[in-house]
């Protein structure tokens, strides 16, 4: 998808942006440069798959119950900074947050991610090339948690990793509770990122577009 959208920047056929929103099977990923001291457990018997990925940061979880959003979009039609582009993948947890459950989120200085209190609710690892970027974002939502046990998650030792099961408890049946939000990571991904998307029931992927709504897919 990537290289295919490169191929297209390059023929000046580039006019849409993709996020691939998906739950992972259970699998440990490690950024470029990340350690194997993070991980608790021989790399050579690891209880889940582990891969070395082209994004940055250090080792995290991904699963079933877990939202995770892949935006392939071209920042040269919003705007070229990657400070942006990581605050506003935050800030598009921060307001699912806040408009579904009331939860205040909020960031770190200095750390990159959504936090609620001392609990890591959503990590961030992303690649840009061409200012076409690529990975995303990660938030926990349903999932199990305890696989997070066997590594240091994004390398950070003090803090804690979080889901929104856990802060919403039992008062929404989890499918209920999955589903809001995967319906408001959409909305609040759109919104931030002020693009139009258009629903498309036969694949796992939304195609948003910020310039025009001819051929444009959102697939949810």
């Amino acid at each position: 998808m990537l290289e295919k959208k490169l191929v297209m920047m390059d023929r000046n056929e580039d006019d849409s942006d993709i996020a691939i929103i998906l739950q992972h099977p259970p699998v440990y990923t490690l950024g470029t440069s990340s350690s194997e001291k993070f991980l608790n457990f021989d790399i050579q018997d690891p209880p889940y798959d582990v891969y070395r990925t082209e994004r940055g940061g250090e080792v995290t979880y991904h699963g079933p119950g877990q939202l995770v959003i892949y935006p392939i979009i071209n920042l040269r039609y919003h705007k070229m900074d990657l400070h942006w582009y990581l605050r506003s993948l935050e800030e598009v947890v921060i307001r699912v947050l806040a408009s579904c459950f009331f939860i205040n989120a909020s960031r770190i200085e200095g750390l990159t991610g959504v936090w609620v209190g001392d609990q890591k609710i959503a990590a961030i690892g992303i690649r840009v090339s061409k200012w076409i970027t690529y990975h995303g974002l990660a938030l926990n939502v349903i999932n199990d948690l305890a696989p997070f046990n066997h590594i240091v998650p994004c390398g950070i030792t003090d803090r804690k990793v979080g889901s929104v099961a856990e802060l919403v408890g039992e008062a929404i049946d989890p499918h209920e509770l999955f589903d809001i939000v995967h319906a408001s990571l959409l909305k609040e991904f759109s919104e931030v990122f002020q693009l139009s998307l258009q629903p498309h029931s036969s694949l796992d992927l939304a195609i948003v577009n910020n310039r025009t709504l001819d051929n444009v897919k959102c697939i949810s």
